[in-house]
């Protein structure tokens, strides 16, 4: 194979930088399997009854699972879901929300942020991003309360804090309550407290492509007696168990199943001891990439506030076409081709149909036209710029969490970035 050939970008004809595929992401050892065949010998899947019993709280597995997820993230309560999505859908019915409330959110994420406020009849507002994390920006948030806001759903996108001090100090100062959507984020720290933990209710996802899993499931934590039992009623059944518990307070108390079972339990109670071996691992290879990458022009690597540490669900890079010559789509095109699987949009929730439409409930446009909502919230393109544009221009994402990686396919990366960066002149005139 010639010098040229190898030098020649994989999008022009040349061959490609790596020419294997990375192997999975695999966080399911010998400790899972032994776990789940001691359940299966019980022949106790689960034991959660819906009304109110011994067992209302689920079984032994289960019980060991949260108390060791509340030590671990230094919390008086650890409550365990069936999704992530449950646990925000059972998060805002904790707090009380009435139909027609506002709640803040960033456009920046997973859909489910913002469907389970619409779950509760509440309202979505999109608040703007930071350029520099991707996390709601504290000063957008200020702008976008209204009499009729009730609280503030804070994402930790890609595994960085969002930043709580700002946060909270504006939730203190209105009165609103702050959710911690952490989903991405578990084992990041904010100024010596994981991520999720600063604020009124947090929790982590579980589903198979993060850092941790039980196949699909998630993670509420919270210091607040009476919130956590909420979360534990809207989990189970509610409306069947609050007159035998004399619960007086039946707001939001419609419950469901969003229970876990033993076998996903005690497949988190191993994986639980991991993450920080985890964790660690993913920095290292984050840094070494980060280092590979940060003096190629045009190209930002992750930042890392102070006192803040990242998990890297993703490695997020901004690309700046103006001086690299050619748009970003461009860019990834040529990574791709390079072996190097690159994204190139995340989300803009409030350009979703939906928000566009504005139909969810029925075909008539609930609730937005009906009377509980308070006045017209605007979703147009243009309310978060900042989201908007790097969405359309300049976002570029690795997904760390996908692949088992060693340092040197790290290395194999970084050299696919500069081969493209090296060839810019001739990608500049690709067609």
């Amino acid at each position: 194979m010639s010098d040229a050939s190898l030098n020649q970008l994989a999008l022009l004809g040349g061959s490609k930088a790596i020419a294997q595929e990375f192997s999975p992401y695999n966080s399911i050892g010998e400790e899972e399997r032994i776990a789940v065949n001691e359940v299966m010998k019980t022949g106790v899947l689960s034991k959660f009854l819906g009304c109110w019993h011994e067992d209302f709280y689920g079984g032994p597995k289960v019980r060991e699972f949260e108390k060791a997820c509340a030590k671990y993230f230094n919390t008086k309560h650890a409550i365990t879901v069936n999704s992530w999505t449950s646990g925000l859908i059972a998060a805002l019915g904790a707090i009380d929300l009435e139909p027609g409330d506002e709640v803040i959110v960033s456009p920046w994420t997973m859909c489910a942020s913002a469907t389970a406020i619409l779950h509760w009849n509440a309202i979505p507002v999109f608040a703007d991003i930071e350029a520099e994390t991707f996390n709601i920006n504290p000063l957008s948030v200020e702008k976008n309360i209204t009499p009729y806001t009730k609280a503030i759903l804070a994402v930790d996108i890609f595994g960085h804090s969002s930043d709580m001090t700002a946060l909270m100090s504006i939730a203190e100062k209105h009165n609103l309550k702050i959710i911690s959507d952490s989903a991405q984020a578990p084992g990041a720290t904010y100024k010596g407290k994981y991520a999720g933990t600063v604020a009124h209710i947090g929790g982590y996802s579980l589903n198979y492509h993060k850092h941790i899993h039980t196949g699909e499931g998630g993670i509420l934590v919270t210091d607040d007696d009476n919130l956590a039992e909420r979360m534990r009623l809207i989990r189970n059944h509610a409306e069947a168990v609050v007159g035998d518990r004399g619960i007086d307070n039946l707001n939001n108390m419609i419950g469901y199943n969003f229970r876990l079972g033993e076998i996903e339990c005690a497949i988190g109670i191993e994986q639980l001891k991991k993450l920080p071996g985890f964790i660690h691992s993913r920095q290292q290879l984050a840094n070494h990439l980060a280092d590979g990458l940060r003096h190629l022009p045009g190209l930002q690597v992750p930042i890392v506030k102070p006192e803040c540490t990242h998990a890297y669900y993703m490695f997020p890079l901004l690309v700046d076409p103006n001086v690299i010559g050619c748009h970003r789509d461009l860019i990834a095109k040529a990574l791709q081709a390079e072996g190097v699987m690159v994204s190139t949009h995340y989300q803009n929730l409030h350009l979703l149909p939906m928000y566009q439409k504005k139909i969810a409930y029925g075909s008539k446009g609930f609730p937005w036209t009906s009377e509980i909502c308070h006045r017209d919230v605007s979703y147009q393109k243009g309310i978060c710029p900042v989201a908007e544009n790097i969405n359309e221009n300049h976002y570029l994402g690795f997904g760390l969490c996908v692949y088992d990686l060693s340092i040197d396919d790290i290395d194999l990366i970084v050299g696919s970035f500069k081969k493209v960066w090296s060839n810019l002149i001739h990608l500049r005139d690709y067609v």
